[in-house]
């Protein structure tokens, strides 16, 4: 794992679906323009933060969040990624399958480690509510 990607195991029963449609409301309701795309045992969310300078300087960068649902659990990483536009109609398997994450400068990069840590958090609190109490998670960051 690089320094500009986490990856998060939750050793959990959960419905991906839910998980993805409750942590996408969260971020817009946190003021992020967001885009998701559910396909088959995947999902990815794209999240851009919006403002004047953000949009001159960063346009095309989002964080990524990618999702996999796995035999037992779920597996999701985030990073920093391209802006994919129309995401909606864009097939899930080749954004797994193409290079999302790219090296930005230190003080975005600090910043994005602050708002995925604390995103993070909240998907630990999206995922533990739809899951039995004795559940674990594992992570590599």
């Amino acid at each position: 794992m690089g320094l500009f990607k986490k990856e998060k195991v939750y050793s959990v029963n959960v419905d991906m679906e839910k998980v993805v449609n409750e942590f996408a409301n969260h971020l817009k309701n946190e003021g992020y323009k967001v885009q998701q795309k559910i396909e088959g045992n995947k999902a990815i969310i794209q999240a851009q933060k919006g403002g004047i300078l953000r949009d001159i300087i960063a346009a095309e960068r989002a964080l990524t969040f990618t999702f996999e649902k796995l035999e037992n659990g779920l597996k999701v990483s985030v990073g920093i990624g391209k802006w994919i536009q129309n995401l909606a109609v864009t097939a899930v398997e080749v954004i797994f399958l193409s290079e999302l994450f790219l090296a930005v400068d230190v003080p975005e990069m600090l910043w994005n480690e602050h708002v995925e840590n604390n995103l993070l958090k909240e998907l630990d609190s999206i995922v533990s509510s739809y899951s039995s109490p004795s559940s674990s998670t594992t992570s590599t960051m």
